[in-house]
C-alpha cells in the first residue's frame, strides 16, 4: 500500500504542518453525520446491552460496561465506554507488552484475540471482532469526545511513546471507524496505521466519511474471518503439539497395567 510521506512540523506540539486544515471546530456536516448515525444505532445499542447483561451474568459476573481513559483530540483525556468483554481480574500488563512490541516492530497489528486470549469471557471474541463491543462509544460521540469516523482513541501508555510526528493523528476527533480500519486494519503495521490516520486528519471531507462508513461492514466481516482463522490456527497448533512419551514403568491412567 502506498502511503503519502509525513513531514514533522517545527514549533507545533502535535507535529501539524502549516498546510493542515483548521480543526478547532468540528464541521457542521461531520456533526450531522455523527448525530444521524447515533440515532440509527440506539436500538442496536439497547439490544446489545440486553445481550451483554445476560452474557456477563452467566459467564463473568460483574459490570456490563468497561470504562478506560483514552487520549483524543489534541491530547485531551476522556473516559471511553465499551462493553466489558474481559474477566474483571484481567491482567493489563499483557496488553502493554503486546502493544509495545507492535509499536517497535514492522509486524501486522494482530489482536491478541486471534490467539485465544484467556482474559476474554466465553464468546467475547466475536463481539470484539465485529466491533459490537464498541457500541457504547455512541455516548462518547453524543458528548462530542469522539466522532463516528476518525482515528481510534489510544490508551495513555501508547500516547506517551509516540514520536513527535505521530502526534499529528490527534488533529481530529477519534472515531468508531476510520481510514485505517477499512484499509486493512490488523493486516497493517503500526506506522502504516499512523500514516493513514494523519492522511485522514489532513483530508477530511463529507464524502470520505460516508465512503468509510459504507466500507466498515465489509471490513468488519473480513476482520471476523481473520480472527476466526487465527483462532483455528492457534487451536490446531496446540492440539498437534508433540506429547512426550511416558517413561518405561510409568502407569498411565485409564489403561490396563
Amino acid at each position: 500500500m502506498h502511503l503519502p510521506p509525513i513531514h514533522s512540523a517545527s514549533n507545533h506540539p502535535f507535529g501539524r504542518s502549516a498546510a493542515s486544515p483548521d480543526v478547532d471546530r468540528l464541521p457542521i456536516w461531520k456533526r450531522a453525520i455523527d448525530l444521524g448515525c447515533c440515532i440509527a444505532a440506539l436500538p442496536l445499542l439497547a439490544l446489545s446491552s440486553l445481550m451483554m447483561m445476560l452474557m456477563t451474568k452467566v459467564a463473568s459476573p460483574g459490570p456490563i460496561f468497561f470504562r478506560q481513559e483514552r487520549v483524543g483530540y489534541r491530547g485531551r483525556r476522556f473516559m471511553c465506554y465499551k462493553f466489558r468483554t474481559m474477566r474483571c481480574s484481567a491482567d493489563t500488563s499483557v496488553h502493554k507488552k503486546h502493544l509495545a512490541d507492535l509499536m517497535n516492530s514492522n509486524a501486522p497489528m494482530m489482536k491478541m484475540d486471534s490467539h485465544h486470549d484467556t482474559r476474554l469471557i466465553p464468546g467475547a471474541w466475536i463481539l470484539r471482532a465485529s466491533g459490537l463491543d464498541e457500541l457504547p462509544q455512541v455516548i462518547n460521540v453524543l458528548r462530542g469526545e469522539m466522532s463516528v469516523v476518525g482515528p481510534r482513541p489510544c490508551v495513555s501508555y501508547e500516547y506517551e511513546n509516540y514520536q513527535p510526528w505521530q502526534l499529528a493523528r490527534f488533529d481530529t476527533q477519534p472515531g468508531l471507524t476510520g481510514l485505517w480500519q477499512v484499509s486493512g486494519k490488523n493486516r497493517l503495521t503500526f506506522e502504516q496505521m499512523i500514516r493513514l490516520d494523519i492522511h485522514y486528519a489532513r483530508n477530511r471531507a463529507w464524502w470520505l466519511d460516508l465512503k468509510i462508513i459504507l466500507l466498515t461492514i465489509p471490513a468488519l466481516l473480513s476482520q471476523i474471518a481473520d480472527t476466526r482463522k487465527g483462532r483455528k490456527a492457534t487451536a490446531s497448533s496446540a492440539t498437534s503439539a508433540p506429547v512426550s512419551a511416558p517413561r518405561a514403568g510409568t502407569r498411565i491412567e485409564g489403561t490396563i497395567s
